[in-house]
């Protein structure tokens, strides 16, 4: 907004800028982070972190705390800028939700998985008791700035791990993406989600994919930002991932633990008779094909039921189950029996 620099620039107070930004990232841009702010006049402090799922704590929120505290920020114009994945834009939105009892943020995301996930919605958290994000609240950013050469520097896994949570809306929602997914995934892969020849335009599979999994997260979220209604599609892939990336802690990135869950899901829809054999293997193959894992050691039987035990206490007594009814189409189902689930498991295990 003209508006708004001519009177940033007007006013004789220096502009000031908190920034958070995960080490690993740091590493990798925080130069480019630093020369921006200084040519552009801008007083700021940089606070670089290890934001990793196993330092995603209330402890680390406090840690930023004390230096904003010390950088004496004005919280009504000085938004904190958090630059990392999904983990850092967490555990920055929950403090930031916190200081001052709000204070306005900015999300940079630096992967796959935040650029499509964390940067949408308002939700915030960290880990607690070795329970995932079982602190946090809803608090939105007052921007997310998405940007993806920042993807081309993240390891393959990392792209991967993505295109977990992608597929989960192509699976639930979009049958179009679906197919993006099938048809490019390898690409994807290859190119880091980089534009062809440096131009984003509407034949670049990395775009459009991009662009319809954040349109369909958005479709799912924003008339349901608080989740005052406990039946979301995008739960799809969570419903025993968070039991089981904790437990396997580091084995599984996050991405991975939710495509082990849609894989076990798509196992239920189909003893449920709502997925044929051949929409079955086409999704099984799409995974394989993203070279997301399909299967877990540490995904046993027990942990399933404690998992969807748990459930129930946070969904006001019902499973409320996403399931896949074809490709691209979905439905929230609360009673699947626990001989169909079971049925569903040995064939997954067999398989």
């Amino acid at each position: 907004d003209p508006q708004q620099i001519e009177l940033a620039t007007a006013s004789k107070r220096k502009l000031r800028r908190f920034i958070v930004i995960d080490e690993v990232v740091d590493k990798l841009y925080g130069s480019k982070v630093r020369e921006y702010f200084e040519e552009n006049n801008v007083q700021h402090k940089i606070l670089a972190l290890p934001t990793t799922e196993e330092t995603k704590s209330m402890d680390l929120v406090l840690n930023i705390l004390h230096e904003v505290q010390k950088f004496s920020l004005d919280r009504r114009t000085e938004p904190i800028i958090a630059i990392g994945g999904g983990v850092c834009l967490d555990i920055v939105g929950l403090a930031a939700s916190l200081y001052r009892r709000r204070t306005p943020y900015i999300r940079v995301p630096t992967t796959l998985l935040s650029y499509v996930d964390a940067s949408v919605g308002a939700k915030n958290g960290v880990n607690f008791l070795q329970c995932k994000n079982k602190l946090g609240g809803y608090t939105p950013p007052v921007a997310s700035f998405l940007d993806r050469s920042f993807i081309q520097s993240i390891p393959r896994r990392h792209i991967s791990n993505g295109l977990g949570e992608i597929l989960k809306m192509a699976l639930m929602k979009h049958k179009g993406l679906f197919d993006l997914l099938k048809n490019h995934g390898k690409h994807l892969l290859d190119t880091k989600f980089q534009s062809c020849n440096g131009f984003a335009d509407h034949r670049d599979a990395a775009l459009q994919t991009t662009r319809i999994a954040i349109e369909t997260m958005l479709e799912e979220l924003a008339p349901n930002l608080w989740e005052d209604d406990l039946d979301r599609l995008v739960d799809f892939g969570h419903l025993i991932s968070p039991e089981l990336e904790m437990r396997v802690l580091p084995s599984l990135m996050h991405g991975e633990a939710v495509n082990i869950d849609m894989a076990f899901m798509t196992y239920v829809a189909h003893a449920r008779g709502l997925l044929d054999a051949e929409e079955k293997e086409q999704i099984l193959q799409c995974m394989r094909g993203l070279e997301l894992p399909v299967w877990h050691s540490g995904c046993s039987w027990a942990l399933i039921q404690r998992a969807l035990q748990e459930r129930l206490k946070h969904s006001g007594g019902q499973p409320r189950m996403p399931l896949p009814t074809g490709l691209g189409v979905a439905d929230i189902f609360n009673d699947t029996s626990e001989e169909t689930l079971e049925r569903a498991y040995k064939l997954w295990v067999k398989d």
